[in-house]
């Protein structure tokens, strides 16, 4: 037994105990194949034999540049048992992008997924000199100097076994040590580069799960018997302590999805037991569900509608574990019946325990809709700098709108201006060499100051209500969270994305991407005939319709809040296009500048 100061020793441990049990499934031929424990530890110590050929030293960082495959597992295992420390970078990234990850962490290897993310490095390699090799995962055709085949690299590495190295490497980590420097999305300039040590890791792993125990019993709540689906950015913290670390420690098995194109055909061959998500993918499935209901006949319609409000009143049944008994219980046992059983087997989430939510405020409608159905979606809090997780909902205590109570050796508090300060064994070690960024985050009595804007209840219940570098301050003085406004009009089923406007402006506006199946659904219902999407954009009913949703949805707010002007944009934001970062958040100084006509055009003459 290995003393348990990294995830890497936690996994030979469990090895001992799972040996033959599944480790991980990848899909091959539209089917999933498992690997045990003992043959992915196997790998992992062939694996590790050949970084050793190579020279790998203790606290070497080392690139990984890939999509979320069991192979990403394999390298970090290996990497991390050796003492050396992993560098994720997103598989999305640019070649630019990974040039300024692999440069500024020094990195003298990279492991890479395919043949694009290594003619990705490939294109950079000149400018990155201390990267000596590559790794690729996948099998390529023309083999290079310096680039070798996972298959060949584990070849070398089983014929030149060095265990007393690789035990003495391991046993030697000490919690201090550093495991990984994940760098931040960069919304504002150059991603930094987070330091989080094995300690990091371990701590916020135990002590997130320590509390995933039945009440009663005691019991385990994620355990060898549950199956993860991974299919968030094994590069994001949510992910890489959720979903690879949480799962290793429960020792579950880990089905990766073949891509996100893919995920609803992967859910169904799955069947996962647990996932870890974002809002948008509820976000997508919420409308998607809704869309479809729109367009059934209306004996369908009105069986859905009846379903639907027997699951709005389970919603304290399900948050709370109470029991529900009399006539609820026979009308939600056969709505049940009659829709939610069906539509959870539909989407392949039949077999769904737990669903955690983080990354990005959960809007309060798609929160109720799931819960309502059954489903315990969990939703948290916490940065990358905290590796990540600071709160969460319990499963027997659920309040949608809040990311729950700190998990155990945590202490969070309220600033005097509102600003969310955390202490405890999982913030970072720093930004990695970057000390000034690191003390601009640091209070003077070692509080991490995470940017986030939120209120505690009397529960002990955190509430996110913004983001401090998004507060739009009017030309009248009013502070306002947009992240409030837009995640209540995500709820509406037409809406996509969209952003607040409003920073030194007399009243608020918004530009809005529109959810394109729900509207041309909508459209062709309401028999609008149209030539293109732009068209159909400026529509007078189309105008109309989304005029009535942003008012719907922020009627709630007070009158400074509201939405005067509203602008409806013909392409979805991502990644490729400028306006999301890899993980997916909204680069608002990137929006202000790409459709600063239409911005202006709204406020053009008429500000009061």
């Amino acid at each position: 037994m290995f003393k348990e100061t990294s995830m890497a020793a936690i996994f030979q441990n469990k090895v001992d105990k799972l040996r033959d049990k599944p480790y991980a499934a990848y899909k091959k031929d539209g089917k999933y194949h498992d690997i045990s424990w003992m043959e992915m530890n196997k790998m992992v110590h062939n694996l590790a034999y050949y970084l050793l050929t190579l020279g790998v030293k203790k606290g070497d960082k080392i690139g990984l540049f890939s999509q979320n495959r069991w192979e990403w597992h394999l390298a970090a295992l290996a990497v991390n048992s050796l003492g050396a420390v992993d560098v994720p970078i997103y598989a999305t990234n640019s070649s630019e992008e990974s040039e300024y990850i692999l440069h500024n962490s020094d990195s003298k290897l990279c492991f890479v997924g395919t043949a694009d993310h290594l003619d990705k490095v490939v294109k950079i390699w000149k400018k990155v000199p201390k990267v000596k090799q590559i790794i690729v995962f996948d099998e390529i055709k023309e083999k290079k100097k310096n680039i070798i085949t996972l298959k060949d690299a584990l070849g070398i590495g089983e014929k030149k076994p060095n265990k007393k190295t690789f035990e003495d490497r391991l046993k030697n980590i000490k919690p201090a040590d550093l495991s990984t420097i994940i760098y931040t999305s960069g919304t504002t300039g150059n991603p930094k580069g987070v330091m989080l040590t094995f300690n990091n890791f371990v701590a916020d792993v135990r002590n997130c799960l320590i509390d995933m125990k039945d009440p009663v019993t005691g019991r385990d709540l994620i355990d060898e018997n549950d199956t993860f689906l991974s299919f968030l950015p094994l590069s994001h913290s949510l992910e890489r302590t959720s979903g690879f670390y949480g799962a290793l420690f429960s020792g579950s098995r880990t089905a990766f999805a073949e891509d996100i194109k893919t995920l609803m055909e992967d859910f169904q061959l799955v069947r996962p037991t647990i996932i870890i998500c974002v809002p948008r993918i509820y976000e997508k499935i919420h409308a998607g569900i809704l869309s479809k209901v729109a367009d059934a006949p209306g004996l369908k319609q009105k069986i859905f509608h009846f379903a639907a409000k027997q699951a709005q009143k389970n919603l304290p049944y399900n948050c709370t574990d109470k029991p529900r008994s009399g006539l609820f219980a026979f009308q939600f046992n056969l709505a049940d019946k009659l829709v939610l059983s069906k539509l959870k087997h539909a989407l392949g989430m039949d077999r769904l325990r737990y669903a955690i939510s983080g990354g990005a405020p959960l809007s309060v409608s798609d929160a109720e809709f799931f819960i309502g159905m059954g489903f315990k979606i969990l939703e948290g809090f916490g940065l990358t700098e905290t590796t990540p997780i600071m709160n969460y909902n319990r499963p027997w205590h659920i309040k949608p709108g809040t990311v729950g109570p700190v998990i155990k050796d945590t202490i969070v508090k309220i600033s005097d201006e509102g600003e969310v300060l955390i202490k405890g064994p999982q913030v970072m070690a720093g930004y990695y060499k970057n000390p000034k960024a690191t003390r601009e985050v640091m209070t003077k009595d070692g509080f991490f100051r995470t940017g986030d804007i939120g209120r505690v209840d009397a529960d002990g219940f955190l509430a996110i209500t913004g983001r401090i570098k998004d507060i739009i301050v009017t030309a009248g003085g009013k502070n306002i969270s947009p992240q409030n406004i837009e995640n209540s009009v995500k709820a509406s089923q037409y809406v996509e994305q969209i952003a607040v406007i409003g920073d030194r402006r007399k009243f608020l506006s918004a530009l809005v991407v529109p959810s394109f199946p729900e509207l041309e659904g909508w459209a062709r219902r309401q028999g609008i005939v149209y030539a293109n999407v732009n068209e159909l954009l400026i529509n007078d009913k189309v105008i109309r319709l989304f005029r009535g949703e942003l008012d719907k949805f922020t009627r709630h707010f007070a009158r400074v809040e509201q939405l005067r002007k509203f602008t409806l944009l013909n392409a979805e934001w991502t990644q490729g296009t400028g306006e999301l970062t890899p993980s997916q958040k909204v680069k608002r100084r990137v929006i202000e500048q790409k459709y600063a006509k239409e911005i202006e055009a709204m406020y053009a003459g008429d500000e009061e």
